[in-house]
């Protein structure tokens, strides 16, 4: 009987150790970091790296689980560049792997949530980032465009010259844009936000009480 109770407590201690060491974040938890690199439409190719570093402290009750500095590393993974008038550009990233400052490394699946980028730009459900896409000035330099074309016509031809000329200036004006692509930019230093897209296993990993 001895042995059966110290069996069952060295079963119980290996569990309750198990436990303290193997540390699990749920689903949905967020991470907050800075890119080490830029990443840009113009100049970014699919499969390149990229890398990040967090900015705050993830914790798990009163355990610090990942610290300030740990490096996620992923690859780009789309990069598309539309014409200025058809579209958002769009820069998609995947992180798949976290390091610690401590060495330990694991698998990441996370998903890109959001960015401090602003002005117009946005992460769509595919954790995509998007561009700002058709601005107000390209509608103020088609507008200017018709506007001239009409009043050229109008001088030259009378009552149907504006309404060719406004034709002709709308033409002119949006070919130019159209024939100009939207580029989409994260600088170096951009603060991005993911959220685990299933839970991470920390075997050993805390870094702090």
């Amino acid at each position: 009987m001895k042995k059966l109770a110290v069996l069952a407590g060295s079963v119980l201690l290996a569990a309750s150790v198990f436990a303290q060491t193997n540390l699990s974040l749920p689903e949905g938890t967020a991470l907050k970091m800075r890119l080490d690199n830029t990443l840009s439409t113009a100049s970014s190719k699919i499969g390149d790296p990229f890398s990040a570093r967090t900015t705050e402290a993830v914790m798990l009750d009163g355990k610090v689980l990942i610290p300030v500095g740990a490096v996620v590393e992923g690859r780009v993974t789309k990069i598309s560049e539309p014409r200025r008038l058809s579209g958002k550009p769009t820069i998609g990233i995947f992180p798949e792997s976290l390091a610690l400052p401590s060495g330990e490394r694991y698998a990441l699946n996370a998903t890109l949530v959001d960015t401090d980028r602003g002005r117009g730009t946005d992460v769509n459900d595919e954790g995509q980032f998007k561009g700002a896409g058709h601005e107000g000035r390209d509608k103020i330099e088609i507008g200017m465009g018709t506007g001239a074309g009409m009043l050229v016509g109008g001088l030259i031809a009378g009552g149907p010259g504006v309404l060719i000329g406004g034709a002709v200036g709308a033409s002119a004006t949006v070919g130019h844009w159209l024939g100009k692509k939207n580029s989409a930019i994260l600088p170096k230093g951009t603060g991005l936000i993911m959220e685990l897209s299933r839970p991470l296993e920390l075997g050993g990993a805390t870094a702090g009480q």
